[in-house]
């Protein structure tokens, strides 16, 4: 089951954050920042599932966009991998080509 869905860029700034569990803002902020950085401090060798806690995180990056979702331990993580790249491309058929601004703005889309 999918916990939370966000997207970040290079910075580290979230664009967009979905949760589909319930978790106040202060932990939100707290969970979002550890949880980028550790996305963004991996190279790009390393595997692109990460344990986290009590769930996991997978996470794919396009150009300077970072998607990653949180699932709980019995997720598939190749689904949840193709899962991104799927959202990816019906965004960049949507909005003819995907980049931070564009998540920004038409946040509401997404």
């Amino acid at each position: 089951m999918i916990k939370f869905f966000l997207m970040v860029n290079k910075q580290g700034q979230t664009r967009l954050s979905k949760y589909y569990e319930h978790v106040d803002v202060n932990k939100r902020t707290l969970l979002e920042t550890e949880v980028i950085k550790s996305c963004l401090s991996r190279s790009n060798e390393q595997c692109s599932f990460i344990e986290y806690k009590d769930f996991k995180l997978i996470y794919r990056q396009y150009a300077a966009l970072f998607i990653v979702v949180g699932v709980n331990d019995t997720e598939n993580e190749m689904a949840i991998y193709e899962f991104i790249h799927n959202f990816v491309e019906v965004l960049d058929e949507y909005f003819s080509r995907v980049d931070t601004c564009d998540n920004t703005i038409h946040s509401y889309n997404v």
